[in-house]
């Protein structure tokens, strides 16, 4: 497990699921299982761990022990499968947003900038389109917008139209296609990162991961008991910014309302107010860890 994936902030997860305080717990993102194999030390023998991942090499570190059901689904059906398990309410929903340490470091999964491979980025590989199919089909409009709105591009015109002017002479295939193509658009000694925020743009709109997480959080809230813990680490403004806003409002805009007497109605009580980074160790031995922020909140 460890070689599939190390899992950030892990002690400080664990503690915020406070798992002395129920017996139902959810781990969303199962990954290589190793919050799971925590939760699972540190909860009680009569306590049941339910565990979600769309990915199936993710399914194949599935735990030997009988307190875990691994369901081999998207988190955006939450709700379904813990009410077909008759597992509601919960006591705490853990969530690690985000690529794996191991589908990052796979070439042919298509996740890292680092490794030449076909250009897939699914995290369910046996359903959907490809980037490659998304790519090499999707109008220059509608690619401008993803560029900007989920990679954060300044220059979002500028790269889709070196990706459509690319196309109509090779289609895109591999990693290598897509960085060849916007050769000339990434700033000079900045790269890495430019080329890590066009990756991230055409992953999030493959996997729709923003529609999911949102999708997650309002289930979340269903199912979760009063004083019950959601436990959220992200690793991008645009994950951090939702699960924020829904903390404080119940809804993505962060708009608090108010009743007839002008008393504010929020879902949660918040157990961290500013989310909590990775200590000085953990950033020197695990490097992912660095834009991680976890965020604590209970169900009122």
């Amino acid at each position: 497990m460890s070689n599939y994936h190390t899992p950030v902030m892990l002690e400080k997860c664990i503690e915020a699921m406070s798992l002395s305080q129920g017996k139902v717990f959810v781990d969303v993102t199962y990954g290589g299982g190793g919050h799971s194999a925590h939760i699972l030390n540190n909860m009680s023998k009569d306590s049941k761990l339910y565990a979600f991942d769309q990915d199936a090499e993710a399914r194949e570190n599935k735990i030997a022990d009988s307190r875990i059901v691994l369901i081999g689904q998207n988190f955006k059906y939450l709700k379904n499968y813990l009410r077909l398990y008759k597992a509601t309410p919960v006591d705490s929903i853990l969530a690690d947003l985000g690529v794996s340490s191991h589908q990052f470091d796979k070439g042919e999964r298509g996740f890292s900038t680092r490794f030449d491979g076909p250009l897939d980025m699914r995290m369910d590989k046996s359903k959907g389109q490809t980037a490659a199919d998304l790519l090499n089909n999707i109008e220059l409009q509608s690619l401008i917008d993803i560029l900007r709105n989920y990679g954060e591009l300044r220059n979002a015109f500028k790269s889709a139209n070196a990706i459509i002017e690319y196309r109509t002479n090779k289609p895109l295939e591999t990693t290598n296609d897509l960085k060849l193509a916007l050769a000339s658009c990434a700033p000079r000694g900045k790269e890495n990162r430019y080329f890590a925020q066009v990756f991230q743009a055409v992953r999030i709109e493959l996997n729709q991961e923003l529609e999911a997480l949102k999708s997650m959080l309002e289930q979340a809230l269903d199912v979760l008991r009063p004083g019950g813990r959601l436990v959220v680490m992200s690793y991008h403004s645009l994950e951090d910014r939702l699960v924020k806003n829904f903390i404080k409002s119940g809804n993505f805009q962060g708009k608090i309302k108010k009743d007839f007497f002008g008393k504010a109605e929020v879902p949660f009580k918040h157990i961290s107010r500013k989310p909590i980074t990775a200590d000085e160790q953990e950033l020197k031995e695990n490097p992912r860890s660095r834009s991680a922020k976890l965020r604590i909140a209970e169900k009122l």
